[in-house]
């Protein structure tokens, strides 16, 4: 069974398209308009290993906020509807990713009760037309749609674009972990009987 799912998102200030496969080999096609936002989100299709085909149109002559936050609402609601059930999947998840000097922690939890614990300094307010804080605004967005308890810290960096790429390669590494299917799950991986 194909854990694909595609959701789309009109409002005055955003059109937002997205098709995602958990189980896929890391191939994304992404265009939001921010072209550090689109590295990003390829990277984490890339190190999570899902399929991911997202266009977005915003308001961008006002700024990034709307465009990157309606995202993280589409990609949220989209992981959501393609772990389905969350029978059989493993639900935590940890990686660390290094970058050069940089060093990033994310785990998280498929609980279905949405939390950010967010301790992240990205040193720098812009990397190219993405400004930086929208990172935080983006996770929330997207723990708060796909109902995933999520804390993320930095252990350490210095470079903006390292950090936040390590972010984002963490953030995919440990979805990997948390969605995959475990023959030795039956149902879902909680004494309540739900998710």
């Amino acid at each position: 069974m194909s854990r694909t799912s595609t959701v789309e998102r009109r409002t005055a200030e955003t059109n937002i398209q997205a098709t995602l496969t958990l189980d896929g080999s890391g191939q994304a096609v992404v265009q939001t308009g921010i072209g550090f936002f689109d590295h990003m989100l390829s990277l984490w299709a890339k190190h999570g290993l899902f399929d991911l085909t997202l266009t977005a149109e915003g308001d961008l002559y006002i700024d990034g906020h709307h465009t990157v936050e309606d995202t993280g609402i589409v990609l949220g609601k989209a992981l959501a509807q393609a772990v389905g059930d969350k029978a059989g999947i493993r639900r935590y998840g940890t990686a660390f990713v290094p970058m050069d000097e940089a060093l990033v922690q994310v785990s998280l939890d498929l609980s279905g009760r949405p939390f950010l614990h967010y301790e992240v300094d990205t040193r720098v307010e812009r990397i190219g037309s993405f400004d930086t804080e929208l990172t935080e605004e983006f996770l929330r967005a997207f723990a708060d749609n796909a109902g995933i308890t999520l804390h993320v810290m930095l252990l350490h960096g210095k470079n903006g674009h390292h950090i936040i790429e390590a972010l984002f390669k963490a953030l995919g590494r440990a979805l990997d972990e948390a969605t995959r299917k475990d023959e030795r799950i039956v149902g879902v991986l909680s004494t309540k009987g739900s998710l």
